[in-house]
Order: structure tokens, then C-alpha cells, then sequence
């Protein structure tokens, strides 16, 4: 109880969403490997809209407590419900992108606002 205490606000939210990914049954981030089929689940940070190639891409970062993820929709301008701070399940191949994990239209699962 006294460490929830002296802990910061986002080191909370990490331990909470840490718990989600293990009650949902899905794979951490942090333990997501090249060319690996992965479901995670985690609350979206960022949500940008980044033309590649001409092509307009709908980009989000994915934090599960463990790591982040840039969940990619190819030729999506948006789409209703991903937004910032909405928390959502994605599988798909990871790849890596720059060091950093990548999953490319995802199949994904919004999850209901009232568990947030």
C-alpha cells in the first residue's frame, strides 16, 4: 500500500495495464519478437495521420506498461473510435520498422468505454 502511494501517476497506470495484458491473455510487448504472430492489448498514446508513399496511414502508438508498438492502417485517414487514450486488443505479424515494433492492419478490437 505504501508504494501505490509514493509511486507516480504513470508508473500506476503501467502496473494496471500490465495487469490487463495478463488477464486478456495476450502477449506483453516488451517479449513481442520479429515476424511473430501477437495479440497485445494496451491503451493507444499517440494517433497521427502520416502519408507513406502517397498513401494516407493511420498511426498509433500501442502501451501495454511493458513497451510500445506502432499499430499501422494503410490507407485509412481515421477511423471512429481510435483515438488517444482508448484502450484496444490488436493481433497481427509484428515487424520491425527502425528499431521500433510495427503491426500493419491489425485485426483489432476496441475495448468498451466504461472498462477504461
Amino acid at each position: 500500500m505504501l508504494g501505490r502511494l509514493s509511486s507516480s501517476q504513470e508508473d500506476l497506470e503501467s502496473e494496471e495495464l500490465r495487469e490487463d495484458t495478463e488477464t486478456a491473455g495476450c502477449t506483453r510487448i516488451c517479449d513481442c519478437r520479429d515476424r511473430q504472430v501477437v495479440t497485445v492489448t494496451g491503451t493507444l498514446r499517440t494517433v497521427t495521420l502520416r502519408p507513406r508513399g502517397g498513401v494516407p496511414t493511420l498511426e498509433a502508438e500501442l502501451f501495454d506498461g511493458s513497451g510500445a508498438l506502432d499499430v499501422v492502417w494503410l490507407g485509412r485517414r481515421s477511423i471512429v473510435g481510435i483515438e488517444p487514450g482508448r484502450k484496444l486488443i490488436a493481433s497481427g505479424r509484428i515487424s520491425m520498422n527502425r528499431g521500433r515494433r510495427v503491426l500493419f492492419n491489425p485485426k483489432y478490437e476496441l475495448r468498451p468505454l466504461g472498462r477504461e
